[in-house]
This record gives C-alpha cells, structure tokens and sequence, in this order.
C-alpha cells in the first residue's frame, strides 16, 4: 500500500488557502469525480460470508446465531451489519487522495438525535466502533449506498433514489463549501441543534412531516437513564438490580453463577475507577459521587452482536437517583487493513478520540479502559452512557420527500465531521460547484445496493443449507 494510500495528501501545515484549493483541483486530474460512479466486484473479491465468519471468530459463540438471525431479516438489515464487507470493496473503488477521520459506518441510522452536556437535543452522527482516517469519500458512499437500500425497501422506484441521493450529496458538496470559506474556529463550533432542525424542516417537510419530526424530538428527550430503570431495572430483597431478559438481558450473576460475586463486583468497579481516570477531572468527580449497584452482559445492534457488551446500573443519592453505563468492546477497526493501523494502543481510545473529533459534542462520560477478562484475556472497552436522548430514525414509515430530506441532514452532518479533521478546503475545491459528484454517487449507491442484495441472498442461503447458524431474537 502507498504512503498516500493509507495517509492521503495535504498541503504543508498552515498552507495558504489558495494553495490548499489548488490541491484539491489536482486531486481531480488524478481521480476523476465521474469515476466515483463505477462499481464493478473484482474477480479476487473475498467471500463476503467469510469476512463474517472471520469476525465472529473473535465474538461470544452462543450469540453468533442472533447476528445472523438480525442480517438475514432484510438486505437494510444486512448491510448494518456488513462494514468490513463494505471497506473491503471500497478499497478496490477510486480514491480522491484526501482524507478526514471516518466513521467507518456512516449509514444512515448511524446518524440521529442526541443530547449535547448542556442539555441541548442535536443531530449528529451516533456510531464510532469503525472510526478512523481514511479517504472521506467512503463515508459519503456508505450513507449513498444505505438510502438506496431503505428506498427499495419502502418500493421507491429508481428516479425517487436517485434524487434522495443527489440531494443528499449535494447537500455535503455544499456544506464542504460552506466550511471551507469558514473560520477554523466557526467549523468548530458548528452544529444542528433543535433550532435548525425545526427550520430545516418547515423548508423542506410539509405539515406531516414537522409533526412527526416534533414527536421525535419530544421522544427522545425523555430517553435518559429514568427510562432505562423504569424498563429494566427491579427490586430484589429491597435493592435494585438489572432485570433479566435472556439471551439480550442477562445479569452477570445468571451469567456467571459459579464465579463469587464478591469477586465479579470487584473487576467491574476496577474497571469503572480505571476508565474515570480518562475523563476530564469535573466529570471524574461526578463519577465519583456513583456506586456500582449491578452489572448485565447486553446485546446491541445488528453489526455489534456478539461483541462484549456490558451494562452498569450506579446509583447516586438514593435508590432512585440511577445513572447507566455501557461498556462496549472496541476490535480493530474494519478499515484499518485497508488504511493502516491506528497509532492508539488501545481501540477504544481509538473509538473516543474519533467520536470526539467527528461530534459536535460528546457525551460527558465518554471514557476507554483495557480490561483482563474473567477468561484471562485482555480487551479494549470504551465507556459511554447507556440512553442520552437518543432517537433514531424509521426508514420504512418515510416517503420519497422525507427520505431526501433527511438524506440532506446527514449530508451536512458528515460533511461537519469531516471537515473538523479533513483539509476542507481542498475536498471543497475537488467536489467543486457542479454535480457531477453528485451525480456519480447515485449511480455508485445503485450499483452497490446491487452487490448487498446479492450478498443478502449468499447469507439467507447458507443459513437454509445449515452452513451458518441462525436465531431470531427480539428487536435491536
């Protein structure tokens, strides 16, 4: 692999704009914008059901089948899982030359309401387990390709695609554009609050759509950690606990009956004491002020599952004062065989570090820690509350214009991230003013959508003919 393959181009630190601009123009002689449309698999294409396998290798076995079960339900529901199947294949796609930190996920769930430390509801990206610098184009095509998938779900025809994912891309263009002409500060700063999302919608939604999207700000204000103990929690011998829900829910003590509880406590409030050390000293101290009360192994998601997922009830006051924690397994990146490896030691270091570049704002509990296992083996966790205001979005209740319009969303969102680490004005100069990148996606996110039906079908028939295991568990 080249140097400028895994590190991308840049003008020397502190470049003129105009120089920086003009790197970005060359950037197109090199790499085409139209060549961003092609897709075509390679012959050496990998077996995308052994990119699988290879990753529930490392995974708890008894909840293997449960990721199956979630991937073969739908070829959305596929494609949430299959990150390193995608990062695979977009290595072999076009490169611009120019990077930026990756989400490494950027599909279009991966981007929803959240709450910033100060109480303020955003919108921002949500999912960093695949963080890490890369071509920023392949950001742009993952969330290209994942509209193209909803709207076939929904049975959009081909031109109401093709227009969701114009105005999608256009929609980064233009923001990349905007942020190029910004101070580096104001980029800083930026962000898409209650505010403006408000008026974003009264531009773009009609009546329908500006209540459902004030529904959706209401609901996820009341997403925090009251709700979780309201839902999951109970009362034993006068103490609260976590209450089972197996295989998705499961207490540490139903999980590990012959370990000695005294024991387990004492690893799980090691690694909460640990991890406080990388938070900022204020929020170490309001930490500080929780007990450990229980602990749950949980399962997340469609792509995570089977990845060690923990949850932590504390309490604070009194019984009722309950704040949760979730500790989640940090692997290599899928993009690292492509890019090049993290310089962070710790993967979960690596997940923070790139959530806190690509966020508008993070959670205050964002943390990482190394953890010995109670099997004698080390893993990375990074740390972050279990419900902060979150709410996502529902692809298959949204028409044509909704799905375009919140394709815009995530494009300027992404193009923010973006342009906080990546040269802004550079990747501004190479999209340029025309659509002609706009264009190229939406014949890319066909063609891709194309290569994740098939590979759909390759799961669905090797779980018929008993080669992979499947189990249908519940909602994620």
């Amino acid at each position: 692999m080249s140097h400028h393959a895994t590190t991308g181009m840049r003008a020397a630190p502190h470049a003129a704009p105009e120089k920086r601009a003009r790197l970005g123009k060359e950037a197109r002689r090199r790499s085409p914008r139209m060549g961003h449309a092609d897709y075509e698999p390679s012959p050496e294409r990998p077996d995308p059901l052994a990119i699988l396998e290879a990753q529930s290798a490392a995974r708890v076995p008894e909840l293997v089948p449960i990721r199956y079960g979630r991937m073969t339900e739908s070829p959305f529901r596929f494609y949430r899982g299959a990150a390193a199947i995608m990062a695979s294949d977009l290595a072999g796609t076009p490169r611009s030359g120019l990077t930026a930190q990756l989400c490494g996920d950027a599909h279009m769930l991966n981007f929803r309401l959240l709450a910033s430390p100060e109480r303020s509801l955003l919108f921002d990206i949500n999912d960093f387990d695949e963080t890490l610098p890369g071509p920023w184009e392949w950001d742009v095509k993952r969330l290209s390709a994942s509209l193209v998938i909803a709207g076939r779900a929904n049975g959009f025809d081909e031109a109401h695609r093709a227009r969701i994912v114009r105005a999608t891309v256009r929609s980064y263009r233009e923001a990349m554009i905007r942020f190029a002409g910004m101070r580096n500060i104001d980029v800083w700063y930026a962000k898409i609050d209650a505010h403006r999302l408000e008026s974003l919608a009264a531009d773009r939604l009609h009546k329908g759509g500006r209540k459902r999207l004030a529904h959706a700000m209401a609901k996820a204000r009341t997403r925090d950690s009251l709700q979780a103990f309201a839902k999951v929690a109970a009362t034993v011998d006068g103490k609260p606990v976590i209450a089972a829900d197996p295989p998705l829910l499961v207490p540490i003590g139903d999980l590990l009956p012959d370990v000695e509880r005294g024991a387990l406590e004492n690893l799980f409030r090691g690694l909460i004491e640990r991890y406080g050390r990388t938070l900022a000293s204020d929020r170490r101290a309001l930490l500080e002020d929780y007990r450990l009360a229980d602990v749950a192994r949980k399962v997340v998601g469609v792509g995570s599952v089977g990845t060690r997922c923990w949850i932590f009830l504390l309490l604070g006051r009194d019984d009722q004062d309950p704040l949760f924690l979730q500790a989640k397994e940090a692997d290599t990146s899928v993009l690292a065989a492509h890019v090049g490896a993290s310089h962070y030691r710790n993967q979960g270091e690596r997940v923070v570090s790139g959530q806190r570049l690509m966020q508008a704002a993070s959670d205050i509990f964002l943390g990482w820690e190394r953890v010995d296992g109670i099997d004698g083996r080390k893993r990375d966790f990074y740390v972050r509350q279990l419900r902060d205001w979150k709410g996502i979005a529902m692809p298959e209740t949204m028409s044509p214009r909704r799905m375009g319009a919140f394709g815009e969303l995530c494009g300027v969102t992404l193009a923010r991230a973006h342009a906080r680490s990546g040269d802004r004005i550079a990747i501004a100069a190479y999209l340029g003013t025309g659509d002609v990148f706009d264009r190229a996606l939406a014949l890319f996110a066909e063609a891709y959508a194309d290569q994740n039906e098939r590979d759909h079908q390759a799961l669905v028939d090797a779980v018929r003919a008993g080669r992979l295991p499947a189990e249908q568990v519940g909602a994620d």
